[in-house]
Order: C-alpha cells, then sequence, then structure tokens
C-alpha cells in the first residue's frame, strides 16, 4: 500500500541548492530531503524543514563571515 510523505517545495539558486544537499547527506543522514527535483527546487520533509534551515543558517555564517572594512587612515585626517 503506497505511504504519502508530507513536503514542502524549496525554490532556490542552485549553489544553496547544493549545499542543502551537502548538509542532508552529511548531518541529517538523507532524512530531510525527499527528491531532488531540477537545479532550483527541493521537496523536503514538512517537520525536517526548520532543522534544514537552521543548518543552513550555521553554514552560510561559517562560509561567508562579514568582514569589517578596512579603515581607511586617509580619509580620516584629509
Amino acid at each position: 500500500m503506497p505511504r504519502a510523505i508530507r513536503g514542502v517545495l524549496i525554490t532556490c539558486e542552485p549553489a544553496i541548492k547544493s549545499i542543502l544537499l551537502h548538509i542532508d547527506k552529511t548531518q541529517l543522514n538523507n532524512e530531510a530531503i525527499i527528491e531532488d527535483l531540477d537545479d532550483t527546487h527541493l521537496f523536503v520533509k514538512e517537520q525536517m524543514l526548520k532543522t534544514l534551515q537552521s543548518k543552513l543558517d550555521e553554514k552560510l555564517k561559517e562560509t561567508y563571515r562579514v568582514e569589517q572594512p578596512l579603515e581607511d587612515s586617509d580619509a580620516e585626517g584629509n
């Protein structure tokens, strides 16, 4: 007998999708993503959405640290 899985369709950039696939494979043991549909769409288990989102936020914070602008000594005095 077929079983239904409740899910959410996610649309994202290909780079973000790649990160989500990596997180699902390495940290969540393939428990979050139901189907990789195309370059910009994933079908994800509804109950795993918040977990996947928080793992993505952590990964992006690690990868894309905001750097402080360098102080320009010429701008202050001249």
